[in-house]
């Protein structure tokens, strides 16, 4: 991890834009601990500008790509498909710990060609299914998307 002169965008204080130093992590680092932790929060934008958050579970595919299997129908996804800026906070199973933020660019690949993602999805984060027809079936009728995500940035991954 490096330090690095980031612009603030709001100053709390009302004195203008502020430069911080942030701790900057190589994306490398943010995806391996993002493949052994699959807890998270994700942050899309609503219409109004404020900040939608979802719980979801995440893993990291073979191409690099965070991948998050969520409903068609769900709110986050109407909100990346306006806006796919994205950014998840990604924690340890027992919540408390390290933790690290990746933020991207997030697209959202429907069925039928979503199924091999959902797929490999489900290994990653669970293990085998005992019934991979049931599960193929089920993502189906429950309008499952899989929401792919580009990383942009990541850090701070800090405790507490």
């Amino acid at each position: 991890m490096s330090s690095a002169l980031a612009p603030v965008d709001s100053d709390p204080y009302g004195e203008g834009a502020v430069l911080r130093k942030v701790a900057v992590m190589d994306l490398e680092h943010a995806r391996a601990y993002v493949r052994n932790n699959h807890h998270a929060v994700m942050a899309t934008t609503r219409r109004d500008g404020r900040p939608q958050l979802s719980p979801v579970a995440c893993a990291v595919d073979d191409d690099g790509y965070v991948v998050v299997s969520t409903r068609e129908t769900a709110y986050k996804v109407k909100n990346l498909t306006r806006d796919p800026r994205v950014s998840l906070c990604v924690f340890p199973e027992g919540f408390f710990g390290e933790w690290v933020q990746v933020d991207g660019t997030a697209t959202i690949v429907h069925l039928p060609e979503a199924l091999d993602g959902l797929v490999d999805y489900y290994r990653r984060v669970a293990g085998e299914h005992p019934d991979w027809d049931d599960y193929r079936n089920a993502m189906a009728r429950e309008q499952r998307v899989l929401v792919r995500i580009e990383l942009e940035r990541a850090g701070p991954r800090k405790s507490g």
